[in-house]
């Protein structure tokens, strides 16, 4: 008599893959199949349905026996790579033993090394040309013998000969290792940002051939300083091209070693140079640079972004602009600027927020509207001409933003009244979704696809009053808005806020009382209107979102060193 098939049961929804399971209905596995949760259930609603075993179709039975044979083939192919790369990896281990007994000394009979770094030129750096027979020879003068330090930015192996491309802050400088440099343990384990120090003889490059300022130094000699992390815990691997944002700033400090934040963070410092260079020594007159303090117990841009801190048992904040300072120096030292941080306590995770940022502010005298617009104008640009014309920065900021032109001048200049209009003229809602009218506080995006469009830079003039801050002047002409300014650049939007500031007594007590504000903190500021008064005005100015204009930066993020903004404080 024949035996029974064996009857297999699978619970698409609760079975379980593993030995436990028999295959019985009390343990559910395979061949006849039921979804006891999620299968259909009939017309008539009986949910009891689920729970009756139905033999399984026999595609689902072919597509199963795929599934299984692709896993196989899997496993088998993951096994034997395994295999595989074991045998290399003790090929190579085996190498690296014999590695260890090739040992390589300073010839004391080479030229004394001239110590350089890797940007630095002169005559007195002289470079063979040519061919010849050896790697080094020193023998007939034509060429300079120099120890180098820096990190490795580039490594690229071969049989016989390693280039290396080092980094040193400076500049950048390729290396050449052959002969018994390539067969040493240190070579061999060479991997990203092991920092070295390199003897050996400048060369120009071959024609044809490329490297860091047409010159290469083959070595003679090499010492590792400090050997970097390779294979998983590799700077390429913690940062990634594909990585998410998040992870990148995790590893800032990581980030700042490539050549694109390098090269922000290089023009950043050639910009601050021409501010300071422009507010000394072109403009005329000149701005005295002062410190303000940064801990303050008084607000400037409203009480809603303020970071709010213990002072000693006193309430006390960090400061959202150092403008109120500056006000107070000009009766004795003329007109003034500051470049200092300030801060906003603001939950805004736009591309052009930070919570910490270098706040670029003067304050001038004795000027008029129009004067403080021409000022502004004159600076902006001036910095630019002195930033590119110094050559190492102009060709950082080609290489970061090919397509950065001079701006043109004069800068538009559009009152918020005919922006309003603009606006509504191209169907360009606010942010309720609908027409802008007048009173809005210009968001963000219109403002920024409005600048965009029209493509040049915007001196947008006369705020409402409400919707600025208190000290600002109003116009004398139309008092519902104020003598304010907010300079606007495609691709970035606003990167200048100023105004005039209010220099009568007693408007300013009003204004107080108008935005609830209580006066007394402020005896210091309101004295500057009982003391000799004077019309004066002034402006802030972000020098994160300058840089993203400048360098072609999708975010301001990129242009801080370690960027502070909504719930990122680390590292």
């Amino acid at each position: 008599m024949a035996s029974q098939a064996q009857k297999t049961y699978i619970d698409e929804d609760i079975g379980k893959d593993d030995p436990s399971a028999d295959g019985t209905q009390t343990h559910d596995p395979q061949y006849f199949t039921r979804k006891s949760e999620t299968g259909a259930i009939p017309a008539d609603g009986d949910e009891k349905s689920r729970l009756e075993y139905k033999a399984a179709s026999a595609s689902a039975l072919k597509k199963v026996t795929k599934l299984y044979e692709q896993h196989k083939r899997k496993v088998a192919k993951g096994d034997e790579l395994a295999i595989r790369e074991k045998e290399e990896a003790e090929k190579r281990q085996q190498v690296l033993e014999k590695a260890k007994e090739i040992h390589i000394t300073q010839d004391p009979k080479l030229p004394k090394a001239l110590k350089i770094h890797l940007d630095e030129k002169g005559s007195y750096i002289k470079l063979r040309s040519g061919n010849s027979s050896k790697d080094v020879d020193y023998s007939d003068g034509l060429s300079t013998r120099v120890r180098v330090n820096g990190r490795i930015h580039r490594l690229r192996s071969q049989k016989d000969v390693i280039f290396i491309t080092l980094q040193d802050g400076y500049g950048f400088l390729q290396c050449v290792l052959t002969g018994d440099l390539v067969k040493t343990y240190d070579a061999m384990t060479l991997t990203l940002e092991t920092s070295l120090e390199v003897w050996g003889e400048m060369w120009e490059v071959p024609p044809k051939q490329h490297a860091p300022d047409d010159r290469e130094l083959h070595a003679d000699f090499f010492e590792v300083i400090g050997r970097a992390a390779g294979d998983k815990e590799a700077i390429s691997t913690r940062v990634a091209a594909d990585a998410d944002q998040q992870t990148l700033l995790d590893n800032r400090h990581l980030v700042l070693r490539g050549e694109v934040s390098s090269s922000v963070m290089k023009v950043r410092a050639a910009v601050l140079r021409g501010f300071r260079q422009t507010y000394e020594h072109i403009i005329t007159p000149s701005c005295l640079e002062v410190t303000p303090p940064c801990m303050v117990q008084t607000q400037v841009e409203g009480g809603a972004t303020l970071f709010e801190f213990n002072y000693y048992g006193e309430k006390a904040y960090l400061t959202q602009s150092s403008q109120l300072y500056l006000e107070t120096c000009l009766p004795s030292l003329g007109n003034v600027f500051c470049v200092a941080p300030s801060f906003r306590a603001e939950k805004s995770l736009t591309r052009r927020h930070l919570s910490e940022y270098t706040h670029i502010e003067a304050e001038l005298d004795f000027i008029t509207f129009d004067d403080l617009l021409d000022h502004l104008e004159l600076v902006m640009c001036s910095v630019i001409d002195v930033v590119l014309a110094h050559p190492p920065t102009a060709a950082l900021i080609a290489s970061l933003n090919p397509k950065f032109q001079k701006p043109e001048r004069p800068f538009k200049r559009m009152r918020y009244a005919d922006a309003i209009e603009w606006l509504r003229e191209h169907s360009i809602l606010n942010e309720e979704g609908q027409p802008h009218t007048f009173g809005d506080d210009i968001a963000e995006a219109a403002e920024r696809k409005m600048t965009d469009i029209i493509d040049r830079p915007i001196f947008l003039t006369h705020f409402p009053v409400e919707i600025k801050a208190f000290y600002m002047m109003k116009d004398k002409d139309d008092p519902r808005v104020t003598e304010s300014v907010d300079c606007l650049m495609p691709g970035v939007g606003e990167i200048v806020g100023g105004s005039m500031r209010m220099s009568d007594y007693d408007e300013l007590m009003q204004a107080y009382g108008r935005e609830g504000i209580d006066p007394k903190p402020y005896y210091w500021y309101t004295d500057q209107r009982k003391y000799g008064t004077s019309p004066h005005g002034g402006y802030g100015l972000g020098l994160e979102r300058f840089l993203a204009w400048l360098c072609g930066r999708h975010t301001v993020r990129e242009c801080a060193l370690y960027p502070r903004f909504a719930y990122r404080c680390t590292p």
